[in-house]
């Protein structure tokens, strides 16, 4: 996915979940922040973020700008939540990403309704049929993955619906989308939400696939990269 008229601007300080201030050139800049995330070991003051410039296409919004991205040292860290769904249904679509029995889809429905949830993504091939839930990761430690990084009992009920459909014949996978590279594992973050863990590691030894992959980061764009080893 790509993102149009982007500019480079400093973080000053994020007072709720979805508004940051940043100087941009010399101006203090209201910014919507894509993410509702804590982000806290990113949203430091003085970080270089990358901002994407909605003036002539915001009519009527509050803020102008959108927090895209966050610069951890010399690594570019996407933090905009829409994205990982946008590369991987991209993926999927182009045959880039091939989950395994799923090669080139017959079908690929988004937002798919399943018990008392939406499920990211359904897939059909050959007869067989496939739930993928995406959970984007920007918590980066020492090269280790870690997720999520608030809790998260949203994830909790959709791993759990993703048990339940793989109890009733159908493939499942929950697909870690790390919006930065290079990363070498990912594993559950379980001083965070030790539940999400719990709940992780019994949905994988039921028959759950985890799977992770990293991502090609620049300022203006963003593509699935390679796949990352899950560690539970």
């Amino acid at each position: 996915m790509r993102y149009e008229t982007v500019c480079r601007a400093t973080f000053l300080e994020r007072p709720n979940r979805f508004v940051a201030w940043c100087d941009l050139a010399g101006e203090r800049v209201r910014c919507h922040v894509k993410n509702t995330g804590r982000c806290g070991e990113l949203l430091l003051p003085g970080a270089q973020v990358v901002l994407q410039d909605r003036r002539g296409r915001a009519e009527g919004q509050k803020t102008q700008f959108s927090l895209v991205s966050v610069y951890k040292g010399e690594m570019l860290v996407n933090i905009d939540s829409q994205a990982p769904n946008a590369v991987v249904k991209e993926a999927l679509l182009s045959g880039a990403l091939a989950l395994p029995g799923y090669q080139s889809p017959d079908l690929v429905r988004a937002e798919y309704p399943f018990g008392a949830s939406r499920i990211d993504f359904y897939l059909e091939k050959g007869g067989r049929r496939a739930l993928v839930e995406v959970k984007g990761v920007t918590l980066e430690e020492g090269g280790g993955l870690y997720f999520p990084d608030a809790p998260t009992q949203r994830g909790v009920k959709h791993i759990e619906e993703l048990e339940r459909a793989h109890a009733q014949g159908w493939d499942a996978f929950l697909l870690f989308v790390a919006q930065l590279s290079p990363a070498r594992f990912l594993s559950p973050n379980d001083r965070t939400h030790p539940q999400f863990g719990q709940v992780l590691r019994r949905a994988a030894a039921a028959g759950v696939t985890p799977l992770c992959y990293d991502c090609r980061v620049t300022e203006d764009s963003l593509v699935l990269g390679r796949p990352v080893e899950v560690r539970l």
